[in-house]
């Protein structure tokens, strides 16, 4: 009971984001011809929260199945770079470890990421935990704004906008908490170099992978390169 109270106070930032985020999605879907059951089977199967603003987008204008793959893979590079950094904390984690890796968002990834968990809990509980109360979290919201957008005649312009601003929000998070601000002015600058280079819609892999290869080179004199070889 000690860990499950103790992912839950960890998830409560990122349960504040989720369903104001998903209230946005499921508003989203409904206006665009999609009810609560897609709304519902997107966020338990789908979880990405980008990806599925952009899908309803996708399904609405009618693309084929190559465009929603090739779009998925680009909206969702970021998590073939980040997730290795978590190989260390869930290789062990037994049967959690499948729900593990595909509840791994980027809220998710900013409270895991440091490897640390309260004293006197189950690591692998911890963070199951922690990632099913952030999905739960997300299909709340989903399934809240799917609703309301059937009932209430609430405009959907902008909401689009919305994953945007999380991410700044867990960006700026990040910076006030930790000391080592390189992997952020990597990511930062990396990903604006890219932006000028490729433009607003090549830039995506080539970011992901110059801030890779940055990190990489940079890894010793990160915190994140000093834990992993303590």
């Amino acid at each position: 009971m000690k860990t499950v109270k103790a992912a839950f106070a960890r998830s409560l930032p990122v349960m504040a984001g989720y369903i104001i985020l998903g209230i946005g999605f499921g508003i989203l879907a409904h206006r665009a011809g999609y009810g609560l059951p897609w709304a519902l089977a997107m966020s338990l199967f789908i979880y990405a929260g980008s990806m599925q603003y952009v899908g309803v987008g996708l399904l609405a204008g009618g693309a084929s199945v190559l465009t929603v793959l090739l779009t998925t893979v680009m909206v969702n590079a970021r998590h073939l770079f980040y997730s290795i950094s978590m190989l260390r904390y869930y290789r062990d984690a037994g049967p959690f470890k499948p729900y593990l890796i595909f509840s791994l968002t980027d809220e998710t990834y900013s409270l895991l990421c440091d490897g640390k968990t309260p004293e006197g809990t189950d690591a692998d509980r911890f963070r199951f935990f922690l990632s099913l109360f952030n999905h739960a979290y997300w299909v709340l919201g989903s399934v809240t704004g799917s609703l309301v957008g059937g009932i209430l005649p609430v405009s959907a312009a902008g909401i689009e906008f919305s994953m945007t601003a999380l991410f700044i929000a867990s960006f700026t998070e990040q910076w006030i908490t930790e000391k080592d601000h390189i992997p952020a002015l990597t990511g930062l600058l990396g990903t604006a170099l890219c932006l000028i280079v490729f433009g607003p819609g090549r830039f995506l892999i080539p970011s992901m992978l110059l801030i890779t290869a940055l990190l990489t080179l940079f890894r010793d004199r990160t915190g994140a390169g000093k834990e992993a070889d303590a």
